[in-house]
């Protein structure tokens, strides 16, 4: 989580930069330039320092949200935020080891899904020996849950 945090603010950092000193000289400078109305630096930069404000936003408020998450709320026998969990695939009989992450750290090739996902949302809360069947775009995938490692054991390094 600390990972992620900080990744943030890095993120909002370099945006805030950007939006109180580098957009407002390229403004400047493209006001210099003359006709607003056919100015397309202009245009270009006042259309970039609006992007740049909704993502600072978007970010704060992510931040504030992960900043929020109490970790004694996460279950410590079931699957749950960060949690890393074996899933037999009982049609395929084959084993998939996923880790449930926020959706900044998503990365499907590595195996770590979002708690929003169809999959993510069908593991949550369940515990080794669970069976599940959870539909996803492709059709339903039956498992079971055979092994478990919470954000708790992970973080005392079981």
């Amino acid at each position: 989580m600390d990972e992620l945090i900080k990744k943030l603010e890095a993120e909002i950092a370099a945006l805030d930069t950007e939006f109180r000193v580098e957009l407002p000289r390229e403004i400047l400078r493209a006001r210099e330039y003359g006709d607003l109305s056919e100015n397309a630096e202009y245009h270009a930069a006042k259309d970039r320092q609006a992007w740049v404000n909704a993502r600072l936003s978007q970010l704060k408020g992510r931040l504030r949200e992960i900043s929020m998450i109490d970790m004694s709320t996460i279950p410590k026998d079931r699957v749950g935020l960060g949690s890393k969990v074996t899933v037999l695939d009982t049609k395929k009989d084959e084993r998939i080891t996923y880790k449930l992450v926020t959706s900044e750290d998503v990365d499907v090739a590595k195996g770590l899904i979002s708690t929003a996902s169809p999959i993510g949302r069908g593991l949550l809360g369940k515990k080794v020996g669970d069976e599940i069947k959870i539909n996803i775009p492709g059709g339903a995938r039956e498992m079971e849950i055979v092994e478990l490692l919470t954000i708790h054991q992970l973080a005392a390094g079981s």
